[in-house]
């Protein structure tokens, strides 16, 4: 008996890594088409019908997601519209909704104007947008993008995920950013080859899985927040069509207690700077190399100087991905 205690407490002694991603990974770099659809429809806004907002009672507010009609699931905005046709009655409908992660129900008046039932509500089911792989794990197919969440616009919440892909895409301009003007990579989307589906969408990134065939890329090893360090360093991104380059940066502080904004950089690339005056829309999750280890990815750029940027620690988002 007391070999058989001794046993179980040396297995339970044994420390056991939670986390199981590589230490090698694929640095990313390819400029993606998102395509998510929220966990339920979105509620982004409100319209006037006949001098009045309609916002059922108790109120509907913007950020809502829309799960049920008179106890009928949707998913889609052609599904509530369906499902509110159907279910009219007496010009009222039960509207089923979450906000904050808890269920709630609303009576809500359909408003006849010019003979067509209206609700009042501004409502989305998907958001569509550009941005740069971050890395995939070789062994998980685990892969890593943007270093910061998807918000929709109207409401600047996060957006609640049921599914989403991941989706070639092909550079066709860039809008230079300026001062006080964040500029933006211009894009061809091909929604007929899809590289993987998405998962999650968190504060630090978007998550899912690879399941297209794997890039033939050199692996880099994943560096720990105490290797980085100030100084010259290079991020991977696409400026013209599907070709990935390299392009110089300084880094000019780190932050190992932030959450997100570890690195603080400058570019320093003339060639990256007179395309782009600087960090654009849609470089979000571009991989940072720095002593031939992957540190990070790019996140943010700051406004009022679009030259300089923040980016977040590789580790933080490969443990996220494995969550």
């Amino acid at each position: 008996m007391k070999k058989f205690k001794i046993f179980l407490l040396s297995l339970l002694l044994i420390p056991i890594n939670a986390l199981a991603y590589s230490d090698y990974i694929i640095p990313g770099g390819e400029t993606l088409g998102i395509e998510i659809n929220s966990d339920g429809i979105m509620v982004i806004g409100f319209y006037q019908i006949n001098g009045k907002y309609n916002k059922g009672d108790p109120n509907i507010k913007a950020g809502d997601y829309i799960t049920a009609i008179n106890g009928t699931p949707v998913n889609t905005v052609d599904e509530l519209t369906a499902a509110i046709e159907d279910n009219i009655s007496d010009g009222f409908v039960e509207v089923t909704y979450n906000r904050n992660g808890k269920a709630k129900t609303s009576e809500l008046e359909l408003i006849k104007d010019d003979g067509i039932y209206k609700t009042g509500l501004y409502v989305k089911d998907s958001i569509t947008g550009i941005g740069t792989l971050s890395y995939i794990d070789p062994e998980t197919k685990v892969f890593g993008a943007l270093g910061h969440e998807i918000i929709e616009s109207n409401t600047n919440a996060l957006v609640e995920i049921r599914s989403g892909i991941i989706f070639r895409n092909f550079i066709i301009g860039i809008d230079k950013s300026a001062s006080g003007i964040p500029g933006s990579k211009n894009a061809k989307f091909y929604y007929d080859t899809i590289y993987g589906s998405i998962t999650k969408n968190t504060n630090v990134g978007i998550y899912g899985i690879y399941d297209s065939q794997l890039p033939d890329k050199k692996l880099y090893e994943v560096a720990e927040p105490s290797e980085v360090k100030t100084g010259e360093a290079t991020i991977y991104t696409v400026l013209d069509g599907e070709e990935i380059n390299t392009y110089s940066i300084n880094i000019t502080s780190i932050d190992e207690t932030a959450s997100i904004k570890n690195i603080s950089f400058a570019i320093t690339d003339d060639e990256l700077l007179s395309k782009t005056g600087g960090v654009v829309q849609g470089m979000s999750g571009s991989p940072i190399i720095q002593d031939d280890k992957i540190i990070g990815a790019v996140t943010h750029v700051v406004i009022d100087n679009p030259t300089t940027g923040y980016g977040i620690f590789i580790t933080t988002m490969l443990e996220e991905g494995e969550k």
